[in-house]
């Protein structure tokens, strides 16, 4: 009974919204002949006894004049001229006394009209079967007249012209399908059909008003009826309704997504007010301002604000959730002021709006995934004579997971422009001194986490934090025994802060309490480098002519060497140490306050660090190539990192990372792997999960291993190109021109499609006895069954739970003049259908805002 009610209901909002979605701007003030809008039933023309205000000129083939009676009839290629009209017709006659003329089309044995009267004025072309005109009224009557207006025609059963700028009409249909408006085709792919018309023209547009009107598809009457309706033809932005898509969600119940309304604003904004309605009660309410201008800056704001219900109100499963969303985006175009730039990138939200969300174009696009969004406002100065670059942030991170929020309030970061410290004697740098390069900024952060609820108020400000920090690189480089690359490095931090943590150890409520202190305290820090590293070139040359000619190995060798102090010493007061619950002393940093200056390191570094990069390539034979041999990189990179500390304690050795890149396949398959490995062994005591690291070098266990892999398959690829009009010289017309046929009159076209296949593997074990696994399929394509239908669809699988996730399905179909969209996702948290059918042309779309015609498309008039 419930989901017979919500059909009916569904069905009752469809129509109340269709009936209502052309309504647009009020029209332009009519004329005084105009005022009233409905269709005069008489059909006669109001005589005046004048005389003729100019030449009437004619020609026929043969000409009769009836001076009695004062008629003057033209037949076979009749034309009269008369001010700024031309009608051209089989059979015309003339009332010298009523100023009547009379056309008519030419006819069959059977009296059926097969050529139409021709009529010209102000530079418009009018075709009618019949046509009366008045000279001195200059009123007219037309049957079957077929009137063109920008991107449209109109075809209708009676036309009565009043003036120049009203024309009523009788059982009208309106289409944009260029092939009709062409007379390539004898039916439209769709119209609009109305009882009662009015065609109203003035100076800088024109726009059709309708009485009650029905869209017909393929000459199919549809349920959208709509009581009235108003159409611009104007290259100008307008109002109007924005059309919704429709369909089902199965916790939500049925919809109408994205009804609304746009009002363009001026000349540099538009507003669009949209709306997501559902049979259960669910409603979402989505403004949305654009703005522009010109070679300045561009931008929008938008909104959600809304209601999520699940289930049967009085039952355990109900549940009502408010949400909101607000964003804002702005652009500043980099010729307005490349001295002071300033973009914006806000987007906020209630902690749970994507898992209650009613706008299914999150779920369709998958940002009901997210776990994390950033907002940001970025404030940059330059200057035209100081070496200096001055941005100012403001960051806002939700983290949808845990339920906090970072706030970074203002930032600010002062860098100078890299330069030299000595000046080079010769006009040429040499030697370390004049290649000494200086690299310096300072920092500002105000950073508090907080949750929504705290969010601005007096707890937030309390928690927030100040810190400065200072860096300072030093840097230089030289050239030894001409292969050899020398660097020297320096790198400095000092650093102040608001806050410090003290640590201990609550034995009443039994946990480590963290106390911060509202004192400022600061650190210095210093660390010094020096490498040499060069370039090693290895080729193995076979026989000429063989599959693979040549094989080239470089090597990119670099040793180096890096100290620091022990930062942790308590002689600098860095680090403070506290009981834990059982009695053991542990070290902790008083700058341990979320990350906002960081804290000095610990432990001696003596380091000796090495890396050996590689990349090896072959050529090979290719008969695609205009050389006959082709390039095959075998790995784009391969590098082994790690380093040997000599101050440590224990375990000198760091763990060693493996990187690699390669491509295959003309470039198309994309691998990444990276590896790491303990040179420790580890052993674990009985039913533990955490394992020890002994000093037991050699063992190498696999600490950590990735791979991602992406290749993206394609119709290209596997299929060989054919020369469609060189192999197919038969083409098809009308609605067939895409296709090509052979001689058994077989239809072929350019059939294309598209598959990305992405995996991704990741283990990390560490000291855990039970490592981690993650492998994941992601698919991504389409593919064209004809020119006119198109499938699309994602999906990812998850190896190891034997999961889909979040799945999409879409059909597109092209009609000409018009689309019809569908997407379904057909099974998960959110399954949902929704369907949308939208008119192409642009002067409809501007009514009915299939496409948003706004000033922010490239063709605006700006």
């Amino acid at each position: 009974m419930a989901k017979t009610v919500s059909k009916n209901i569904l069905q009752i909002l469809i129509i109340l919204i269709f009936n209502n979605f052309l309504a647009q701007k009020t029209p332009e003030k009519l004329p005084k002949s105009a005022v009233n809008d409905t269709i005069i039933q008489k059909d006669t023309i109001a005589v005046k006894k004048e005389s003729l205000e100019d030449v009437l000129r004619t020609k026929a083939d043969e000409e009769r004049n009836d001076v009695q009676k004062k008629m003057t009839y033209l037949l076979r290629n009749a034309q009269v001229k008369y001010q700024d009209m031309q009608i051209d017709a089989d059979y015309i006659s003339i009332d010298h006394d009523r100023s009547l003329i009379y056309a008519r089309g030419k006819q069959d044995a059977s009296g059926k009209i097969i050529e139409n009267v021709i009529t010209n004025q102000g530079g418009k072309k009018y075709e009618t079967t019949e046509f009366s005109y008045n000279t001195k009224t200059r009123q007219a009557i037309a049957y079957n007249a077929r009137t063109e207006e920008s991107e449209g025609v109109i075809i209708a059963q009676k036309t009565k012209k009043y003036s120049d700028t009203v024309f009523a009409m009788k059982n009208g249909d309106y289409t944009t399908d260029t092939y009709f408006i062409q007379k390539k085709d004898t039916l439209p792919d769709y119209k609009m059909r109305a009882s009662n018309i009015k065609l109203i023209k003035t100076k800088n547009n024109s726009q059709i008003v309708t009485g009650p009107i029905r869209m017909y598809i393929e000459e199919i009457p549809t349920p959208l009826i709509l009581p009235f309706a108003i159409l611009p033809f104007s290259s100008k932005r307008s109002a109007g309704i924005l059309i919704p898509s429709f369909g089902e969600r199965q916790d939500v119940g049925f919809f109408l997504n994205g009804i609304g309304y746009y009002q363009p604003i001026g000349e540099h904004f538009d507003l669009k007010v949209l709306a997501d309605i559902y049979t259960k009660g669910s409603w979402n309410l989505r403004p949305e301002m654009h703005y522009l201008k010109k070679y300045r800056y561009s931008g929008s704001f938008s909104a959600d604000i809304g209601k999520t219900i699940r289930g049967i109100k009085g039952l355990e499963n109900y549940t009502e959730t408010g949400t909101y969303r607000i964003a804002w985006t702005h652009t500043q175009d980099t010729k307005a002021n490349p001295f002071l730039t300033f973009s914006a990138s806000v987007n906020a939200t209630s902690q749970t709006f994507y898992n209650n969300t009613v706008n299914n174009g999150y779920i369709l696009d998958q940002s009901v995934l997210q776990t994390q969004q950033n907002s940001t406002l970025t404030l940059t100065k330059r200057f035209l004579t100081l070496p200096i670059t001055i941005t100012g942030t403001a960051s806002y991170s939700q983290n949808f997971a845990t339920g906090l929020s970072d706030l970074r309030l203002p930032q600010m970061n002062v860098a100078v422009n890299q330069f030299y410290l000595f000046k080079s004697k010769t006009g040429t740098r040499s030697g370390l001194l004049e290649n000494i390069t200086v690299n310096t900024s300072l920092n500002l952060n105000n950073y508090v986490q907080t949750n929504s609820g705290e969010l601005f108020k007096k707890a937030m400000w309390d928690k927030m934090q100040t810190g400065i920090k200072n860096n300072i690189t030093l840097g230089t480089n030289t050239t030894v025994a001409k292969y050899f690359t020398f660097s020297l490095g320096a790198n400095i931090d000092n650093a102040l802060t608001t806050k410090t943590l003290t640590k201990y150890y609550d034995p009443v409520e039994m946990k480590v309490v963290n106390k911060m202190n509202n004192k400022i305290a600061g650190y210095s820090t210093f660390s010094t480098t020096a490498s040499i590293q060069t370039t090693l070139y290895g080729q193995a040359n076979f026989k000429k002519g063989s599959t693979i000619e040549a094989i080239r190995h470089v090597v990119t060798p670099s040793i180096g060497f890096t100290y620091s102090p022990d930062f942790g010493d308590t002689k600098f007061g860095y680090y403070k140490n506290y009981y834990t619950a059982n009695g053991a002393l542990t070290p902790y940093s008083i700058f341990e306050n979320n990350g906002i200056i960081g804290s000095p390191t610990t432990g001696m570094v003596g380091a000796l660090n090495f890396n050996i990069g590689n990349n090896i390539e072959m050529k090979v034979k290719s008969k695609s190539d205009s050389t006959g041999l082709k390039k095959v990189k075998i790995f784009e990179s391969l590098s082994l990192a790690g380093n040997y500390n000599f101050a440590a304690k224990d375990h000198p050795w760091s763990i060693m990372t493996i990187n690699g890149q390669s491509s295959f396949f003309n470039n198309k398959l994309t691998v990444n792997t990276s590896l790491s490995l303990d040179p420790y062994r580890i052993i674990f005591e009985p039913g533990a999960e955490t394992g020890i690291r002994t000093e037991d070098f050699g063992h190498f266990s696999l600490q950590g291993f990735n791979v991602q892999m992406s290749y993206p398959l394609s119709s290209e690829i596997f299929g060989e190109k054919v020369d469609y009009p060189k192999k197919y010289p038969a083409k098809g017309d009308i609605r067939n021109e895409v296709y090509y046929f052979d001689d058994d009159n077989y239809a072929h076209f350019d059939q294309a499609w598209t598959l990305n296949i992405s995996t991704n593997y990741q283990y990390s074990k560490g000291l855990s006895k039970t490592p981690n696994r993650m492998a994941s399929l992601g698919l991504d394509g389409s593919i064209k069954l004809t020119p006119y239908w198109n499938i699309t669809g994602s999906t990812h699988y998850d190896l190891v739970t034997k999961d889909l996730a979040l799945t999409r399905i879409g059909f597109s179909r092209d009609q000409r003049s018009f689309t019809i969209n569908f997407n379904w996702v057909p099974f998960g948290r959110y399954k949902v259908y929704d369907f949308f059918i939208g008119i192409k042309a642009n002067i409809l779309s501007d009514a009915l805002k299939y496409k948003d015609r706004s000033f922010t498309q490239p063709n605006a008039p700006f």
